[in-house]
């Protein structure tokens, strides 16, 4: 009798890899799949490399910097081999929000992809909320203040500073304001100040956008601020209690402590490098205005490492599909009650258009990102009732594009109010500047979603939710619906003929909706 075959055993996965050009540094993660999915880090590097510097001082990344960061990535190429890792265009490589504002980006970016064959994407904002998102998620479990009712995560990063209020451990309200620890550090270079002088013209240089968040969040009872960033949880050891603890007075002190300091004393006392002293005096500043506008006492900053989580969490953010989803609809619906728009029909213009793109997958080719487009379009297709019920599309149209939601960048928003003005009246027009100004593919995406959305309004056309089953089928020349359970289908029909139009102009078919059986 022959002995059992040992069991079939898989090779272990490649380790994965990361790069970041971030605001003052340059760091790589190479990491390894463990049995439960997680990752675990096996080498960490990183490197200065003043960014930000440039940009928000010179409006452009200088030359040195630009050989500077191309030399760090080719030492980073030289680590990769020896862990049998070749560094080409699929390793994931990213660069900080703020590199788009540099006046030759591309140029920067043409450099690397030349000299190390690295595709490096610019992160958006819809990508910084989910990193944030992950950041903090992470603190649910491990940070007792965020498990209270009302816990508000303050970012400071290098160029704007984001706001995520968590309720009960789901999110509730995100904002965001141009304000960041870099963009104030070259904004008040000039005024040559230091100590409290300088501490003044901090906050001289964030009262615009210190008073909108007053503002924001005025109607809200903080119960944990929770700080996060670069600079601040580089130097946690020095603000908290060892558990994460802080204080107003305890940011103050150190605040004044570092203002009064050199970048080498604050590099030497601190332990931090010169790039993150250039802009550490104006993180604590911002981060300690946040506090006292919001009148917080007690305060939270996490002792991990920032950056290293940020890379582990780019390993991961790209896989969060499902919960950050419920998220980007639980903000849109959060937005539509704020504008008083009827929740019933929202939500059920948004179940038809889901439907109608599901059934109609092969003839539109779009993806599962267009169709969250597409439900948040539906939830929201209504709010500019809230100015005024005539020429509400437009106000719609207006109200979103001046509005955050969660987990969305403004190309998405942008996507969003379009298709919510476009589910009535005129479709897209060249002539109409917000739609003039997308690219063809994202023109084209606009009308797509447009014309579901059209047909799935019309459907619901009552607004008391009797279509509750459609079958859809389409031959060459139309879309044939047939509604089960509506007995008098001449309302429906009404609405098709004025909203049907978009539909046939779009896909080249006509829209029937079949008589009762």
């Amino acid at each position: 009798m022959s002995a059992p075959a040992p069991p079939e055993s898989h090779p272990a996965p490649p380790p994965s890899v990361v790069i970041h050009i971030g605001a003052s540094s340059v760091s790589m993660l190479i990491a390894e799949m463990l049995d439960d999915g997680t990752r675990e880090p096996v080498d960490f590097l990183e490197q200065p490399a003043p960014l930000a510097r440039d940009i928000f001082r010179h409006g452009e990344i200088t030359g040195e910097t630009i050989e500077r960061i191309v030399t760090i990535l080719e030492g980073f190429a030289a680590t990769a081999r020896e862990n049998g890792i070749q560094l080409d265009h699929s390793v994931r490589a990213v660069a900080t929000n703020i590199l788009v504002e540099a006046s030759n980006h591309e140029r920067f970016l043409n450099r690397i992809r030349i000299a190390c064959g690295l595709s490096v994407v610019p992160i958006d904002d819809g990508e910084m909320t989910r990193l944030i998102y992950l950041k903090t998620r992470r603190r649910l479990n491990d940070m007792p203040p965020m498990q209270r009712p009302k816990a508000l995560v303050i970012h400071v990063g290098p160029g704007n500073t984001r706001a995520l209020l968590f309720e009960d451990g789901a999110i509730s309200r995100y904002t965001s304001y141009r304000m960041g620890a870099h963009r104030t550090r070259e904004a008040i270079e000039g005024s040559h100040n230091g100590g409290p002088a300088m501490l003044r013209v901090i906050r001289e240089s964030g009262s615009a956008n210190l008073t909108q968040l007053r503002f924001d969040y005025v109607d809200v009872k903080v119960d944990a601020l929770v700080l996060i960033g670069y600079e601040i949880q580089q130097i946690a050891g020095f603000l908290t209690d060892g558990k994460g603890a802080s204080s107003q007075k305890q940011l103050r002190r150190v605040a004044r402590q570092a203002a009064e300091m050199s970048d080498l004393e604050q590099v030497q006392h601190f332990q931090i490098d010169y790039q993150t002293a250039e802009a550490l005096v104006s993180s604590l500043e911002t981060n300690l205005a946040i506090a006292e506008a919001l009148d917080t006492e007690q305060i939270y900053i996490p002792s991990s490492e920032y950056e290293k989580g940020l890379l582990l969490d780019l390993l991961v953010s790209a896989n969060l599909t499902d919960s950050l989803d419920r998220e980007v609809l639980r903000s849109a619906r959060i937005l539509s009650s704020r504008y008083q728009s009827d929740p019933s029909h929202g939500e059920h213009v948004g179940r038809i258009s889901l439907h109608l793109f599901d059934q109609l997958q092969q003839l539109h080719g779009m993806g599962p990102h267009d169709a969250l487009l597409l439900k948040v379009s539906a939830i929201l297709h209504e709010v500019g009732t809230y100015v005024s019920p005539r020429a509400h599309h437009k106000h719609s149209e207006y109200i979103i594009l001046n509005s955050e939601i969660f987990g969305l960048d403004r190309r998405d928003v942008t996507i969003i109010a379009l298709v919510s003005r476009y589910h009535r009246h005129s479709g897209p027009k060249l002539d109409h500047p917000n739609y003039a100004a997308l690219d063809p593919a994202d023109r084209i995406l606009v009308s797509k979603l447009a014309a579901i959305l059209r047909v799935a309004d019309a459907l619901e056309r009552t607004h008391a939710q009797r279509v509750r089953d459609i079958i859809v089928s389409h031959d060459k020349h139309r879309l044939s619906l047939r509604l089960p359970g509506v007995s008098d289908v001449a309302v429906e029909r009404l609405a098709m003929q004025g909203k049907g139009d978009l539909f046939a102009e779009v896909f080249g078919l006509d829209v029937i909706i079949e008589d009762p059986a």
